[in-house]
């Protein structure tokens, strides 16, 4: 099977790391986008190396999946540790074993340590649990590969503490824009659910309490779902298998053709063919198929499970974000939930990981009545957080303007040009947060900033990495941005090398003041 260009970036990126002493790797990828097929294929180049690899999860579906990607993509036949099954004495290259029986003493006590090579983590945010933890240090000499989709920024950080680097990242907006995932509407309902009294347990809102929160709400909604999906194959998120139930119901007597499935359901098979099929319009399920289940032909998710869990809310929208004939886009339904603290995923999170940016799109989605596209949504509210940065740079410039200064500071040239990545970045790894080096500081001294400011390696490093690129492509330097945006200049960031030059040169041979038929706030260079 040949993989899609980003997919063979990811595997050579995955083993380039590994190359360079980075023995504990991350893959992301968003949902839908092909991570089985990608780690298959980098387990295919260990075996052809010799290794011996370990499939890593703790979901018998996430197995089976692993499983058939591996003998249908690669030809790899795999053995399995699961319950009563094991891998010892099968000729296999490739194990995948479940977590919960790979951590049992007895279990693991029947392995050398150094019996697997390579060990693939999927669903890697789970990778920091105890049970994931004590499996991975029996076997603490194995390369590891984490795959997962886009997590939030705490699972990065924490994540870290663990992986050594991140090989690889696809962003769910690059995949949209490819044509690899399905576009994406978001609709905000006009339903103010008041969640406020609901407590939070291991960093999330209690799924008890949200279950009793949400019940005097459910008719309302029900009537929502009527309007909005009458011609959509929705999958509902619930936060109880006793509320789950009861949506149903409501659905149902409002002429909807709906279905309940749960992990106690003796008919789980059967009910997910069925809503394939297209006997029902709406499937409903208390968190169930948030990993390990895809029915390309869901176009719309309606998550009435509010988390503040980012990789959460990545798993359960990711069940309508894949291809199918005939599909158009996947419409979301977000909800105002009323919550004491703003700590709620919406589907701003899905685009953006800036929280001003995810802020400020929340906040224009609940003043609109239709529903809108998230990328073209997100380059609006983009555009507004900019606009506001830039007064706020013109009010800083201002009080700056008579002070001469050798250096730029780092702040002042991440508003100028715009780089919303380097102005929010966060350091993950370890070497990220420490202090940078030396020959960082004098890099940037070099390139005209002050690195006084900076606050770690990881963010010098981004740094040096825009300017060289900056300077390859022929851009402004910080210095000449500086200068010029003391005159009062706009968007000098965007300006060439040669335009900023020219103009520079232009105001010293006018005894450094602006030509008298040049207007700095309107002005553009030609080139």
């Amino acid at each position: 099977m040949e993989l899609r260009p980003y997919q063979e970036e990811a595997r050579q990126a995955i083993e380039a790391e590994w190359q360079q002493g980075n023995r504990k790797t991350l893959l992301v990828l968003p949902t839908g986008t092909g991570k089985t097929i990608v780690f298959a294929k980098v387990i295919q180049d260990c075996v052809a190396n010799g290794d011996r690899v370990l499939v890593l999860a703790h979901r018998e579906e996430l197995l089976e999946q692993a499983s058939d990607k591996l003998y249908k993509a690669c030809g790899l036949a795999t053995a399995t540790e699961m319950a009563s099954q094991t891998s010892l004495g099968n000729p296999a290259r490739v194990v995948v074993g479940s977590v919960q029986t790979m951590q049992g003493d007895k279990r693991l006590a029947k392995f050398t340590r150094d019996y697997f090579d390579t060990i693939v983590v999927d669903e890697a945010h789970h990778a920091i649990s105890d049970s994931y933890q004590k499996v991975l240090k029996h076997f603490e000499n194995a390369k590891v590969l984490g795959v997962t989709a886009t997590p939030d920024r705490g699972d990065m950080k924490n994540l870290g503490e663990y992986f050594d680097s991140l090989a690889y990242e696809y962003k769910l907006p690059k995949a949209i824009n490819e044509g690899y995932l399905s576009k994406i509407e978001a609709l905000t309902i006009p339903l103010n659910l008041d969640i406020t009294s609901v407590q939070q347990t291991a960093g999330d809102y209690s799924a008890g309490q949200l279950g009793d929160a949400l019940e005097p709400y459910l008719e309302q909604i029900a009537d929502e779902m009527v309007k909005q999906c009458q011609n959509r194959k929705t999958v509902v998120f619930l936060p109880l298998v006793r509320t789950a139930k009861q949506f149903t119901k409501l659905l149902r007597e409002r002429g909807m053709t709906a279905a309940e499935v749960d992990g106690q359901s003796e008919d789980r098979e059967q009910i997910l063919a069925d809503y394939a099929g297209g006997r029902y319009q709406v499937l409903c399920n208390s968190m169930l198929l948030t990993e390990g289940w895809d029915c390309p032909q869901v176009d719309c998710i309606v998550v009435l499970r509010p988390t503040k869990v980012r990789s959460l809310y990545v798993q359960m929208v990711g069940r309508g974000t894949r291809l199918a004939p005939g599909k158009k886009s996947l419409l979301l339904l977000d909800f105002l939930w009323n919550t004491e603290r703003h700590e709620l995923c919406h589907p701003a999170n899905l685009i953006t990981t800036n929280d001003e940016v995810a802020k400020k799109m929340t906040e224009q989605q609940a003043e609109s009545e239709e529903a809108t596209d998230l990328q073209e949504a997100e380059e609006k509210a983009e555009r507004d957080v900019v606009q506001e940065r830039e007064d706020a740079l013109k009010k800083r410039l201002e009080e700056v303007r008579h002070k001469r200064r050798k250096l730029v500071d780092p702040l002042q040239f991440e508003m100028s040009i715009q780089d919303l990545d380097l102005a929010n970045y966060q350091p993950a790894f370890g070497w990220e947060m420490g202090p940078m080096s030396d020959k960082q500081s004098a890099t940037l001294e070099r390139f005209g900033i002050d690195p006084t400011t900076i606050g770690n390696a990881g963010k010098a490093s981004v740094m040096i990495t825009r300017l060289i690129k900056r300077s390859q492509n022929g851009f402004a330097t910080p210095k000449q941005i500086h200068r010029l945006e003391i005159y009062g200049f706009q968007n000098v960031g965007m300006w060439s090398f040669e335009a900023a030059k020219s103009m520079i040169g232009q105001i010293a041979a006018n005894h450094w003041r602006v030509p008298f038929n040049i207007n700095v706030q309107t002005f553009v260079p030609s080139n």
